[in-house]
C-alpha cells in the first residue's frame, strides 16, 4: 500500500475537516533552500563536533566514549535512543507521528591504529589496544566527519519534525574497519540485531568522506561502487629438508612461489576484464626459520576484490583449482579457508532508488559538482545494510581547493587529512536525500 493510500485511509476516518488540516501538514514539502540555510547555520557546530571526535579516535569495537558522547546528543534532541547495537552502536528515531517511509542514515565511528603525521589543532595523540599491542590511534580514514554530518543532520531533521512525514533511523556504526581478532561487529551484526527492522527501512543512505574528490563534489554510481572483500588463506605442505639437498624434499617454498605468480592468472587471462575487474593480493608469507632449511610448511593469506558476483563466484571456483593444481604438481598439498575470517558483499547502488534520489543530488550540489564515478576496489560493509534494503552510498569531497590533487593523502596513512569546508555539502545531501525520500510518494 502506498503512502497516498495509507493517507486516505486515515482521512476518511476522520472526516473532511480533519483531511484539510493534515494535507497542510503532509504534503508540503520543505522548501529546499530552507534546508540550505539551516545547514550554514550549523556548519561552526558540525566543525566543531568533527574535531572533537579527531583528537578522541577509539578503535573498532572500543568506541565506548564515542557512543556516550553521541547518545547524549541524540537524547537531548529527544529522539528515541538505543544504545549497544552490535556492542557500542548507537540508533536514535525520529518518529513524526505521521505515516510515511521510514529512512535510515549510517555513519561510522571507529578509528585506526595509525601514527598521526599532521600539524593540526585537534590532531590525535590517542593511544588503544589493538590484537594486545599498545598502538597509537587516528581517524585516518575520514570517520570523524561522518559522524559529525549525521549528527548535523539528525539536528537538522529533528527541528523540522512537524513539517515531515514518517520516520527517521540514525545509525551510529561501530567496527566498519573491521573487528579485533576473535570479535564480530560491524554493520553484518547491527543487521543480525535488527536495526532495519521496528520500524522497517524502506532506504538507507550513506556517504563517505573523500580526501582525493575537491569539495563541493559528489560521486555517484548505480550498481557496485565498492568492491566485495574475500580474505583467503593457503597452507601448502611439503617435507623438510636440508638447503643443501633439495632433492630430499617437497619444497612448500618453491610451490609457494609459482602458486602466487599463478593466481595472478585468473584476473588476467580467465575473467572476462570489460566487466569483471577485479584484484587477487597475497599481502603476507610465513614459511621457514633458516636460509640452510627447507620448511614444512609455507602459509600465505591474501585478499580478493571483486565488482560483481560473475567474478566473485569464478575466483572462488578458480582459486582451489589453481592451487591444489600446482600443489601436485610439486609433490605438495594444498589446504585453501576461503573466505578466511570475514567477508564484505559488494557495495551496491540500488539503481533504481539511485535514479530516484539523481535530483536531490544535482540540486543539492549543482549539476556541475554531481560526478559519474568509477568503481573502486576498496570495501565498505555498508554492502550489508544494502543486501537488506534499497541504498545509495556517495563519496563527498574532502579535499581543500587550494591542495593539487596529486598531493592529496591517502586514506589508512599517517598524513591523511580532509577539509573541514566539505561536511557541509555533506550534511546538505544527508537532509535533503532524507526529506525527498520521505515525500517521494506524494
Amino acid at each position: 500500500m502506498t503512502l497516498s493510500h495509507i493517507t486516505r485511509h486515515i482521512y476518511l476516518a476522520l472526516g473532511t475537516t480533519s483531511l484539510l488540516a493534515m494535507s497542510a501538514v503532509t504534503l508540503a514539502k520543505p522548501a529546499p533552500e530552507n534546508i540550505s540555510e539551516r545547514v550554514t547555520q550549523i556548519e561552526e557546530q558540525v566543525i566543531q563536533w568533527r574535531h572533537h571526535f579527531h583528537a578522541n579516535p577509539e578503535l573498532s569495537n572500543r568506541e565506548f566514549e564515542t557512543a556516550a558522547y553521541i547518545e547524549k546528543f541524540l537524547l537531548e534532541l529527544g529522539l528515541q535512543v538505543q544504545t549497544g547495537v552490535a556492542k557500542t552502536g548507537v540508533v536514535g528515531l525520529l518518529d513524526t507521528g505521521k505515516p510515511g517511509p521510514v529512512v535510515a542514515l549510517r555513519a561510522d565511528m571507529d578509528g585506526l591504529p595509525v601514527l598521526e603525521d599532521n600539524d593540526l589543532p585537534y590532531k590525535s595523540t590517542k593511544r588503544g589496544m589493538f590484537n594486545g599491542n599498545d598502538v597509537p590511534v587516528m581517524h585516518a580514514c575520514g570517520h570523524d566527519t561522518h559522524i559529525a554530518m549525521l549528527m548535523g543532520a539528525a539536528q537538522i531533521l529533528t527541528g523540522m519534525q512537524d513539517e515531515l512525514v514518517g520516520q527517521v533511523k540514525f545509525i551510529f556504526q561501530p567496527a566498519e574497519e573491521g573487528s579485533p581478532a576473535g570479535e564480530v561487529g560491524g554493520a553484518e551484526i547491527m543487521v543480525k540485531e535488527g536495526v532495519l527492522k521496528n520500524p522497517d527501512v524502506d532506504a538507507i543512505f550513506g556517504l563517505h568522506i573523500s580526501a582525493a574528490a575537491p569539495v563541493g563534489t559528489v560521486l555517484w554510481r548505480e550498481g557496485g561502487i565498492m568492491a566485495a572483500v574475500d580474505p583467503f588463506k593457503i597452507v601448502i605442505k611439503g617435507k623438510q629438508a636440508h638447503g643443501a639437498y633439495p632433492w630430499l624434499s617437497v619444497d612448500p617454498i618453491t610451490t609457494a612461489a609459482q602458486t602466487i605468480m599463478s593466481l595472478q592468472t585468473i584476473v588476467s587471462r580467465e575473467l572476462r576484464l570489460l566487466d569483471d575487474a577485479a584484484v587477487i593480493t597475497i599481502g603476507s608469507i610465513h614459511g621457514g626459520n633458516r636460509s640452510n632449511i627447507i620448511p614444512n610448511e609455507v602459509e600465505l593469506v591474501g585478499t580478493i576484490r571483486t565488482l560483481n558476483e560473475t567474478a566473485r563466484e569464478h575466483i572462488y571456483e578458480a582459486l582451489p583449482r589453481k592451487v591444489n593444481a600446482i600443489a601436485e604438481s610439486m609433490r605438495a598439498t594444498a589446504e585453501v579457508t576461503l573466505p578466511l575470517d570475514y567477508f564484505y558483499p559488494i557495495t551496491y547502488n540500488d539503481p533504481a532508488l539511485m535514479q530516484q534520489v539523481l535530483p536531490s543530488l544535482q540540486r543539492t550540489a549543482g549539476a556541475d559538482n554531481v560526478v559519474y564515478s568509477k568503481p573502486v576496489t576498496g570495501a565498505e560493509d555498508f554492502s550489508f545494510f544494502q543486501k537488506e534494503v534499497p541504498g545509495v552510498y556517495l563519496w563527498v569531497g574532502g579535499r581543500s581547493l587550494d591542495m593539487a590533487p596529486e598531493d592529496a593523502p591517502a586514506h589508512h596513512t599517517p598524513e591523511f587529512v580532509v577539509d573541514d569546508k566539505g561536511m557541509k555539502l555533506g550534511v546538505d545531501l544527508l537532509t535533503n536525500l532524507t526529506i525527498d525520500t520521505l515525500f517521494a510518494e506524494q
